[in-house]
C-alpha cells in the first residue's frame, strides 16, 4: 500500500511538472518590455538564489566538495550550463515573438532527436520500430520546412539543445536540484555582469516593483517544476515519465493555437501529424519492450528457486 501511495504521489508530481512546463508560455509575455536576453539573465541569477535556499533548508551540501575535486565533471557541467542557456534563451525569444507552436514542435521531436543522437554519438542500435519513428520524424521536418518556407530552425535548436543537455547530464550523474545549482552557479557571474551592464547603460527594465517581482519570480518558475520532476523521477517508472513528457508540448501547442491564435496552414498540420505518428510508434514500441522485459524478468525470477533446488539436490551425496 505504501508503494502504491508513493507511486501515485510520484505520478502527480510528474504531471504537475510537465503541466507547469506546458503552461509557462503564459508567463514570459508578462515580462515585456524586457527582452529575451534580459529575462534569461534574470532567470539565471534568481534560479541560483532559489536553489541555494532549497539546498540550505534540505542541508544537501556534501556533493559540492566532491564535485570541485573532479575537473572533468565540472567541465561537463559547464557544457550543460551553456547548452541549457541556449535552450532557455531560444524558448523565451520564441514565445515572446509569436512562435509558441514552433517551440512546442521542438519538444515533440526531442525524443526522436535523442534517439538519433544515441545512434550517431553512442553507437546505439535501434529496433525496427524506432527506425520507422525516426524516419517518420525526419519526413515531418521536411514537410514543415516546405510549410514554413525554411527549416523549422527554432524547433530544431530547442530539440537538439535539450537532447544534448540530457546527454551531458546523464554523464554528469547529479541529482536535479544539485545539477541546477551547479549550472546556475556557472551562469551566475556572466548573467549578473550583463544585468549590471544594462543597469549602468540605462537599458534595464527592472523599473517598477511589480515588474521586478515578476523578473525575480523566474527563479521559482525554473525551480518548482524541477523539484516536482525530481520527486517523480525516484517514484515512477521511466516508461511513465516518458509518457508524461508529452504533456508539456501538448499544452504549449494548445496555447499557441487557442490562446495566441497562431496560424496553422494545412502543410503544418500535415507535418505535426507525421510527428505525432512517429511519437505514437515510438511510445508503442517502448511500452511493448518494457512489457517484454518485465515478462522476461518474472520468468527468470520464477525459474530461480527451481534451479537452486536442482543444484542443491545434485550436490547431495548418494544414499
Amino acid at each position: 500500500m505504501k508503494g502504491i501511495t508513493g507511486e501515485r504521489a510520484g505520478f502527480l508530481n510528474g504531471a504537475a511538472a510537465y503541466v507547469m512546463w506546458g503552461l509557462v508560455p503564459l508567463f514570459w509575455p508578462l515580462l515585456k518590455p524586457s527582452g529575451a536576453m534580459e529575462i534569461l539573465a534574470h532567470r539565471m541569477v534568481w534560479s541560483l538564489g532559489v536553489v541555494a535556499i532549497a539546498l540550505l533548508v534540505m542541508r544537501r551540501w556534501a556533493w559540492i566538495g566532491e564535485l570541485v575535486r573532479q575537473p572533468k565533471r565540472l567541465g561537463l557541467i559547464a557544457v550543460a550550463a551553456t547548452v541549457i542557456s541556449v535552450n532557455w534563451g531560444g524558448y523565451i525569444w520564441a514565445v515572446n515573438n509569436g512562435r509558441v507552436v514552433e517551440a512546442s514542435l521542438g519538444y515533440f521531436i526531442n525524443p526522436l532527436v535523442t534517439i538519433a543522437m544515441g545512434v550517431l554519438l553512442l553507437g546505439e542500435r535501434l529496433r525496427p520500430a524506432q527506425w520507422i519513428a525516426v524516419s517518420t520524424g525526419a519526413a515531418a521536418v521536411l514537410v514543415l520546412a516546405i510549410g514554413y518556407g525554411q527549416p523549422p530552425w527554432i524547433s530544431l535548436m530547442l530539440a537538439f539543445s535539450f537532447a544534448t543537455y540530457g546527454l551531458v547530464k546523464k554523464k554528469v550523474n547529479l541529482g536535479g536540484l544539485e545539477s541546477l545549482a551547479a549550472e546556475t552557479a556557472i551562469q551566475f557571474l556572466p548573467a549578473l555582469a550583463y544585468l549590471l551592464f544594462l543597469g549602468t547603460s540605462g537599458e534595464a527594465t527592472f523599473g517598477t516593483p511589480a515588474h521586478g517581482a515578476l523578473l525575480a519570480a523566474t527563479g521559482l518558475v525554473t525551480a518548482i517544476p524541477l523539484v516536482c520532476f525530481g520527486a517523480a523521477a525516484i517514484r515512477v517508472p521511466l516508461s511513465t515519465l516518458g509518457l508524461l513528457q508529452y504533456l508539456a508540448p501538448v499544452f504549449q501547442f494548445g496555447l499557441g493555437i487557442l490562446y495566441f491564435h497562431e496560424a496553422m496552414p494545412p502543410e503544418r498540420w500535415a507535418g505535426f501529424a507525421l510527428v505525432w505518428l512517429a511519437l505514437t510508434i515510438l511510445t508503442w514500441d517502448a511500452l511493448r519492450n518494457a512489457h517484454r522485459n518485465r515478462a522476461r524478468a518474472a520468468h527468470l525470477s520464477a525459474q530461480a528457486p527451481a534451479a537452486a533446488a536442482a543444484t542443491a539436490a545434485s550436490r547431495e551425496p548418494a544414499a
